[in-house]
């Protein structure tokens, strides 16, 4: 059985249990969190988790963008494995399974196929610790010029011949040149978390869910007939007119997808 999930930015600012009591209240099962650089900040999230049963399933890398994997240079990438490191622990003591990562970035220093040689490359240097910790690496597909069809990207996990590594999709990030549904029977077997947003084809912009282009119920069916049942996880911006009041909608909305 799919659940809900939310990602902390998409909560109005509070300390994690006044956030985290808000997504229970509104009917999510779980909070997604940005990696906790301190023990106290560890401390806080757990016991928020503990005192109002909301799960962490998953954490957010927060170096990825900054010192990508797919860099030339030494420095960035001991700072990208350090981020992984920083992340791993977040999850491992926080409960969660799954920890997202952006693998690499195509610019004009760093070519395509740069790219995939130096992220393939350098991911291998932390993956023994994420397999001896039992925590998955969740390979995002992002707006990175990087991994532009779900054939690529099938093949770009599989590459690793790592059972910890596996996809992290994005519904809405796909929509600009694909369409979600294919994407993710192309992706069976493969996909660990799923976040959600919306895309509106003609003023090429994020929204909310159901204001925009992605064919929810396709969505849905192909998620099903993949046999998915892990998290579906709001990562949209806070509504700042009614951020309480968005959060319940966003709760609806999955609850609309989901046909429940």
């Amino acid at each position: 059985m799919m659940k809900k999930g939310i990602c902390i930015g998409s909560l109005p600012e509070g300390s994690y249990l006044e956030r985290f009591k808000l997504a229970k209240k509104t009917g999510f099962d779980g909070v997604e969190i940005n990696t906790i650089e301190t023990d106290e900040g560890l401390e806080e999230v757990k016991k928020a988790s503990v005192e109002t049963g909301i799960e962490i399933p998953s954490v957010m890398n927060a170096s990825h963008w900054k010192f990508p994997f797919s860099s030339n240079k030494e420095e960035d990438i001991e700072k990208a494995i350090s981020g992984m490191r920083n992340s791993l622990k977040t999850a491992k003591f926080l409960g969660a399974d799954t920890v997202l990562l952006v693998p690499g970035v195509v610019n004009e220093e760093i070519s395509y196929e740069e790219a995939v040689r130096n992220s393939v490359k350098n991911i291998k240097k932390i993956i023994p610790e994420y397999e001896e910790k039992k925590i998955f690496i969740g390979i995002e597909e992002v707006w990175n010029k990087f991994l532009l069809s779900p054939v690529e990207f099938r093949e770009y996990i599989d590459n690793f011949n790592s059972e910890v590594v596996a996809a992290y999709f994005d519904v809405g990030n796909i929509l600009l040149y694909g369409y979600p549904q294919q994407w993710i029977g192309s992706l069976a077997g493969r996909i660990k978390k799923v976040h959600l947003k919306d895309f509106k084809l003609g003023t090429k912009s994020f929204v909310y869910l159901h204001q925009g282009d992605v064919n929810w119920k396709k969505v849905k069916e192909a998620l099903t007939e993949i046999g998915y049942d892990d998290y579906l996880t709001a990562e949209l911006p806070v509504d700042k007119n009614d951020p309480e009041g968005r959060v319940l909608q966003i709760s609806k909305d999955i609850d609309k997808i989901l046909e429940r």
